[in-house]
């Protein structure tokens, strides 16, 4: 039976290195997007991974693209919840759209792409979830709340399915990173990065491809490692 793998983010940053690792482990991997159609297309072109636009905030449009890939590509059997936006400022600054549009596709996400495949997963008796949160919903950021609360919620919510999931052959686990070489970290002001460059011990920033490996090494695992999180920073935050 073929091994059909979502990531949601999937065609651009730390997504596309998941869906591309995916494709070499034997995946047959559907890459979610949200809006930059030029920069799908040419993922699609570059890879040969199909690419799929829906809105990860809207659970009616997850539960119709679900629908929709499993229809041409078979049953998922693997779900990456990778996508995730930022929208920073001071709490006290904080307008209520930039509060809920993070909340909405960094939180509410999981439940909107993950509910359409659940039963599938435990009717069949196998389905490996990771979800991405990051290092900032470990420690919590300045400016970052909206973000903060939405990727500490992604590690709850790990915690939580697992258990429910884990008799039905189901794991659920998470991987966070920290300050990782992608489009969003490099638009960073050049003082603000070089400080975060400056807090990481093993002096750099991480790489996709590192992040991908995490996500191969926990999909790939046999069942018993489910409910964690796995830190992915530097040793810039260690997590008790």
């Amino acid at each position: 039976m073929k091994k059909v793998a979502v990531v949601t983010g999937g065609s651009r940053g730390i997504g596309a290195a998941i869906s591309i690792a995916l494709r070499d482990a034997g995946y047959v991997v559907g890459a979610n997007y949200g809006g930059n159609n030029q920069a799908a297309e040419a993922f699609t072109a570059q890879t040969g991974i199909a690419t799929y636009k829906f809105d990860v905030g809207d659970y009616e449009a997850c539960t119709k693209a679900m629908g929709r890939i499993e229809a041409e590509l078979g049953p998922i059997s693997v779900l990456i919840n990778n996508a995730g936006i930022t929208k920073d400022g001071f709490f006290h600054k904080m307008s209520a759209e930039q509060w809920r549009s993070v909340i909405n596709v960094d939180l509410d996400s999981l439940f909107n792409c993950t509910r359409p495949v659940i039963n599938g997963m435990r009717e069949r008796g196998f389905g490996r979830i990771v979800n991405i949160s990051s290092i900032n919903g470990q420690k919590g950021q300045i400016g970052q709340v909206n973000y903060s609360a939405a990727k500490a919620g992604v590690i709850g919510f790990t915690k939580a399915l697992a258990q429910e999931g884990a008799a039905k052959g189901v794991t659920v686990n998470c991987v966070a990173p920290g300050y990782i070489a992608t489009e969003m970290v490099s638009a960073m002001h050049s003082d603000a990065l070089a400080k975060v460059k400056a807090s990481i011990p093993c002096g750099r920033l991480g790489e996709s491809e590192e992040i991908a490996r995490a996500v191969i090494f926990l999909v790939e695992d046999q069942g018993f490692i489910n409910g964690s999180t796995l830190t992915i920073n530097g040793a810039q935050f260690i997590a008790g």
